[in-house]
């Protein structure tokens, strides 16, 4: 029986490198990107294939229209297409929005949401001739309710919520399902950049009382991709009960 594959975008860490590691385990052929972190792209495959895990790098930048045509040649030429795609590549910006420079705008826009649209748009032809596909889409609760110094980022998300509602009713009669998953405060290496200060008052406005990590985020993108054929559409708060 032929192997499922799935493409990761912003799987050299974090979330993306977790959701790598649960397809892989689960017998999937991953393809795995980056845009500028190869090495760590690399040692991640290397650790997936030493597990017998059939795993393929594609560097490139997703937001990119001419680096996504050529990371799905690859992928076509190699197994013809996705039955899984995974949008995970992602950035942040915090600071005040008049402070933001239009390479700063352009870039949060460009990574969060472009990348998505073009990658969506490269694997639905092959998901449509399938009659089945999983498109997962990492989002995030600012995407829902906004945040305060965190204006671009939120809109990039919210974005991206309207671009999974929408396609999920387009895609819906080739069977075709599209998810999102709204994360709250994953124990990331984008979180990382705040001081323990801040990390034990976020915290605190946690209802669960703790940070999700990127291997729950997994298992729910997983369970997402492997089940669910009615559920379509959604914007799936994962946020320890913060919104």
């Amino acid at each position: 029986m032929k192997r499922k594959c799935v493409l990761i975008t912003g799987a050299s860490r974090g979330i993306g490198r977790a959701c790598a590691r649960r397809f892989a385990k689960d017998g999937y052929h991953v393809f795995i990107n980056c845009k500028n972190s190869v090495e760590e792209l690399n040692c991640l495959r290397d650790e997936l294939i030493s597990t017998g895990a059939e795993c393929t790098t594609v560097v490139g930048d997703v937001g990119c229209p001419e680096d996504v045509k050529n990371i799905f040649q690859i992928i076509a030429k190699q197994v013809g297409g996705l039955d899984v795609l995974v949008n995970n590549a992602g950035i942040s910006y915090i600071g005040l929005l008049t402070d933001m420079t239009d390479t700063d705008w352009n870039d949060l826009l460009h990574t969060n949401l472009s990348s998505a649209f073009y990658c969506c748009r490269a694997a639905i032809p092959y998901m449509v001739f399938q009659k089945c596909g999983k498109i997962i889409n990492i989002s995030s609760m600012w995407g829902r309710t906004g945040a305060s110094c965190e204006v671009a980022y939120s809109a990039t998300k919210a974005g991206l919520n309207g671009l999974t509602m929408a396609l999920a009713k387009e895609l819906a009669p080739s069977n075709i399902q599209v998810n999102a998953i709204a994360c709250g405060v994953i124990d990331t290496v984008m979180n990382a950049q705040l001081s323990e200060e801040e990390r034990t008052e976020l915290m605190e406005e946690v209802p669960a009382g703790r940070f999700g990590t990127p291997e729950e985020v997994a298992d729910l993108v997983f369970d997402l991709a492997e089940h669910h054929s009615y559920l379509t559409g959604q914007v799936i708060g994962f946020d320890g009960g913060f919104i």
